[in-house]
């Protein structure tokens, strides 16, 4: 397996690219001067990573999964990120999947790479490897495994944000490791230049307007992105600049609509968007184990996802006729023209007339997805 980390290496043993010579250049460093120095905001994708039939890392699939994500208008990518399944990759893996991401990118839209290593000298070191391939700014989440008291927090922090030469982005997901407590954001933020941001995964609206009261006095520029798909909407008009939402790497398309059409105040526009939202997101998280129901909802949009590195029971496979339909009713109900296999059931409230042939070709598609899937 070909780890080769230097940023200016387009390595893939199907497509046969050769590395950049050494004197020249890397395309990956191109970027306007303005990305590096712009405010996080927007739709940042938390991508999930395709893997082959012998599980690794899947780079022409994953290639072309970042252009059509890009192609439907989301702002950024977030690679090495809970739906990413950072923690099932090693070191050399996670540096690997964002070096191919840059590349395959150029500056099209910022990465927001998650940099979190097991303590805080791995974890500097790679954002000074992130910091090379010009990727706009890390998300770091706070020490995992062991529960941290907030001081514990504080210093870890404060000690990447002295010594990183990349902007920083907060990681709070208290479910699986320290909450970074809003006292600690706030020294933080007032602290430390480098720590340009907080992506808040708790989905408390409440948590999140205290961290904004706390922290946009001193630092306006400071930038807050929640990581709750289901709350996306109210947390933008609370003063939130965006988001890290899994959902986003299904449908980009809805995911960005919700977010233009609240943040241009059509209310009612907005809250049907996010209701359909809900729904699917509730579908593909309770369906499986986290993340597979997103990935078998990605692979429904016709990538080549392949089996994750967590083994699974026959009684936690993802259940694809539903995900399947509720991608086509989504889809349809929206207006949007690429149609995942599957589709809404006859007179499902909501649903578009669909002609007889038109359901054969459906069920044949299924029939012959489940098939390819040992499911029948």
């Amino acid at each position: 397996m070909d780890f080769n980390l230097d940023p200016c290496y387009h390595s893939s043993r199907t497509s046969g690219a050769e590395p950049i010579a050494q004197n020249s250049r890397c395309p990956c460093l191109e970027s306007p001067k303005i990305m590096a120095q712009a405010r996080l905001q927007g739709i940042f994708t938390p991508n999930l990573i395709p893997y082959t039939a012998d599980g690794e890392i899947n780079e022409p699939e994953l290639r072309k999964y970042a252009d059509w994500l890009i192609d439907r208008g989301v702002h950024g990518l977030y690679p090495n990120g809970s739906t990413g399944e950072f923690t099932r990759f090693t070191p050399e893996e996670r540096r690997r999947i964002v070096a191919i991401l840059a590349d395959q990118v150029r500056g099209r839209v910022p990465i927001l790479a998650g940099a979190a290593e097991a303590n805080v000298r791995e974890t500097i070191k790679a954002c000074e490897y992130y910091a090379s391939l010009g990727i706009r700014a890390v998300a770091i989440v706070a020490p995992f495994y062991y529960k941290l008291s907030p001081a514990s927090v504080y210093a870890y922090f404060k000690e990447i944000g002295r010594n990183t030469p990349i902007d920083v982005t907060l990681y709070n997901i208290p479910m699986f490791a320290s909450p970074i407590d809003v006292p600690t954001i706030q020294r933080l933020s007032e602290e430390c230049e480098r720590i340009v941001a907080i992506k808040d995964s708790s989905g408390e609206i409440p948590h999140m307007i205290r961290m904004i009261q706390a922290v946009k006095p001193n630092r306006p520029d400071f930038a807050f992105l929640t990581g709750w798909d289901a709350a996306l909407m109210p947390m933008l008009l609370i003063g939130c600049d965006g988001g890290t939402n899994a959902s986003s790497g299904v449908v980009p398309e809805l995911t960005r609509k919700l977010y233009d059409l609240t943040k241009s105040y059509q209310i009612d526009a907005a809250r049907a968007v996010q209701y359909d939202l809900v729904k699917l997101f509730d579908t593909m998280i309770y369906s499986a184990e986290f993340p597979e129901g997103f990935r078998a909802a990605v692979e429904l949009r016709g990538f080549r996802m392949g089996h994750g590195r967590q083994p699974l029971s026959d009684k936690q496979q993802t259940d694809i006729g539903s995900l399947s339909r509720e991608l086509q009713c989504m889809l349809s109900n929206h207006g949007f023209t690429d149609q995942p296999v599957g589709g809404c059931p006859i007179g499902e409230s909501g649903a578009n007339p669909t002609h007889p042939a038109e359901v054969s070709a459906i069920v044949q598609q299924v029939v012959a997805e489940l098939h390819r899937r040992g499911l029948m």
